[in-house]
């Protein structure tokens, strides 16, 4: 229990960077990139939730904060012992899928929450994205990815 408690309260360096990075990029790079709609793979971003700018802040949001959680989870959590080209691959992996999920999921819980909250709307849905990385991180940190050899 109190290992899932550290692994929250340390999460939330994650998701202080998620945050300070979806903010900063988000008002940035409409400087850099004229905002369209946004549609590839899986993904579909139309202007009215973001565009091409809300999937690449997202994105730049989750890549940092996935590094900052790799480093916290494995030190200061886990204390995990075992090589780090062991663990590696296994948490790029699990970041991959909750990464596809995290990117995907925003444009539709934006487009269905936002005739109700305006424009708190995309932050409501980085908070939905957190709570499925936690989800999705946990068991895998801490059967899987962060062992003690």
């Amino acid at each position: 229990m109190y290992e899932f408690l550290l692994f929250n309260v340390m999460s939330n360096v994650a998701t202080i960077t998620n945050f300070a990075v979806l903010w900063i990029s988000s008002g940035l790079l409409p400087m850099f990139i004229k905002n369209s709609a946004f549609q590839w793979f899986i993904f579909k971003y139309p202007t009215s939730e973001g565009g091409v700018v809300g999937f690449i802040s997202f994105l730049i949001a989750y890549v940092c904060a996935q590094i900052v959680n790799f480093i916290v989870q494995r030190k200061i959590v886990f204390g995990s012992t075992n090589k780090i080209g062991k663990a590696l691959p296994w948490y790029i992996l699990t970041v991959v899928v909750a990464g596809i999920i995290s990117v995907w999921l925003p444009p539709h819980v934006i487009g269905l929450i936002k005739p109700v909250t305006g424009n708190v709307a995309p932050t409501i849905a980085n908070f939905v994205n957190i709570i499925i990385q936690v989800v999705i991180n946990y068991p895998m940190m801490k059967f899987v990815i962060m062992k003690k050899d």
